[in-house]
């Protein structure tokens, strides 16, 4: 890249940032455009296409699988059957409504990706939202930052948290063990916010109504069938890496949605084609512009670069600087796409253990796993810059943005600045923990 086009780069991005931040034109169409900007003056040429395919195909599959699943669920009666369990567990209390919210997101979200677990559980929570009468705006961004937060709680919680733990050759178990409890303080730092950022649904008492006996279930075949969809994928995605043809999260996205049309066509619930035009294809859009636009951003070596800097300014002190990248990636991660973001981070972070003498020079290589104990809070660190920073906007994380078109589309408008009053205070407070927790497993694990 020439320093014009480096220059040019950072300007298109920044102005792509401002424009959604004052929601002056639609985001997808203004990610277009700065994508449309790089094509046209040569930055984003046809390597850097394909280069984005590669690495936004699959979190990008991971969505669209996730969406086709939960349409499919959506013909089964069992979203207004749960979300009747859940008015009448809330009593009229919107207090008891945020906290049940808590409980129901954060554990399917340890075994399913973020993006999955909102598209799953916004309607039932819309459908609780109308009948207590307050806005569902709120509590859907709340479900976003759950998601996001309790992405933490496995290996398999969050695409970035997946990408540095197997970049490093981290085991399922190993990440119970050292990261899970900093996922767990993640998840629960988003409690004390609920009075102040919902004060409204936290002060809320309503009487609600006798309830009505649910209708029954009309077609139990299909929901026994969808349900053993959601069950295959569950289990693909915790133990399907360890098949011996290794079956990744992405590919496992696309067997259930594939399953899911399947039980959707054989039994003539309804015409694939009305499932697939469902698809909230304006996000996955808008997703693939985003990652074209970071996919330049990192092609400016800013990222790459800083490793050799950060030698330079810190030396040898990596309790130091896994404390400076967990807050530097938090805030990068607040408004680029995480995957894209790791994957630069991950090259400098490794660049700066090699320079600091911390592992030899081949732990470069793509296949190298054996590092030494006492870098393990630095990948970590990463791990919770990534996966908590993108609480902070609406552009920082798939599960936001996917809140944000299912607001728009049932009638709610969550701009960019909104969901920065929910998640930015939650987001300083959760990278504040995750320091702390950084700070405690380094001692531990000290020589």
């Amino acid at each position: 890249m020439t320093d014009f086009q480096i220059i040019l780069t950072i300007g298109v991005f920044g102005a792509v940032i401002v424009l959604i931040a004052l929601d002056l034109i639609d985001m997808t169409v203004t990610a277009l455009l700065g994508l449309s900007v790089l094509v046209l003056t040569g930055v984003f040429d046809r390597n850097d296409m394909l280069e984005t395919v590669r690495i936004a195909s699959g979190p990008i599959a991971l969505l669209f699988g996730g969406m086709v699943v939960a349409r499919v669920l959506s013909k089964t009666g069992l979203f207004e059957r749960l979300g009747a369990l859940m008015l009448r567990a809330t009593g009229g209390s919107g207090r008891r409504f945020l906290l049940l919210l808590l409980a129901l997101v954060t554990p399917m979200n340890a075994f399913l990706p973020n993006a999955t677990t909102v598209v799953l559980v916004a309607p039932v929570i819309i459908g609780v939202c109308r009948a207590l009468k307050v806005d569902f705006v709120g509590p859907l961004v709340l479900t976003a930052i759950i998601s996001n937060s309790a992405g933490l709680l496995t290996l398999v919680g969050d695409p970035a948290t997946f990408l540095v733990g197997s970049s490093i050759g981290l085991s399922f178990g190993d990440y119970l063990r050292n990261v899970s409890l900093g996922g767990l303080l993640a998840v629960l730092a988003i409690i004390p916010f609920l009075p102040w950022l919902l004060r409204d649904t936290w002060r809320l008492r309503l009487t609600l109504p006798e309830p009505t006996p649910a209708p029954p279930i009309e077609r139990p075949g299909f929901v026994l069938l969808a349900m053993g969809v959601l069950l295959v994928m569950v289990l693909l995605f915790l133990f399907g890496e360890e098949l011996p043809n290794m079956v990744t999260p992405p590919a496992v996205a696309i067997i259930a949605a594939t399953l899911a049309l399947l039980v959707i066509h054989g039994l003539r619930v309804e015409p694939v084609d009305q499932v697939l035009r469902d698809v909230d294809w304006k996000t996955l859009i808008f997703l693939a512009a985003i990652f074209s636009l970071v996919h330049a951003f990192t092609k400016t070596g800013l990222l790459q670069g800083m490793s050799l800097h950060l030698y330079a300014w810190f030396g040898a002190d990596i309790t130091l600087v896994a404390l400076l990248l967990l807050g530097g990636i938090g805030v990068v991660g607040s408004v680029l796409a995480n995957i894209p973001l790791v994957a630069a981070s991950l090259i400098m972070a490794k660049g700066y253990l090699v320079a600091a003498d911390a592992v030899p020079e081949f732990a470069l290589a793509p296949s190298f796993t054996d590092w030494p104990e006492a870098t393990l809070p630095f990948f970590i660190a990463m791990m919770f810059g990534a996966t908590l920073g993108g609480n902070a906007t609406l552009i920082g994380a798939s599960a936001n943005i996917v809140s944000a078109g299912i607001c728009n589309s049932h009638g709610g408008h969550l701009t960019f600045l909104r969901f920065a009053r929910y998640g930015v205070p939650i987001t300083l407070l959760q990278l504040t923990l995750g320091a702390g927790y950084v700070l405690v497993l380094t001692s531990l694990l000290a020589p």
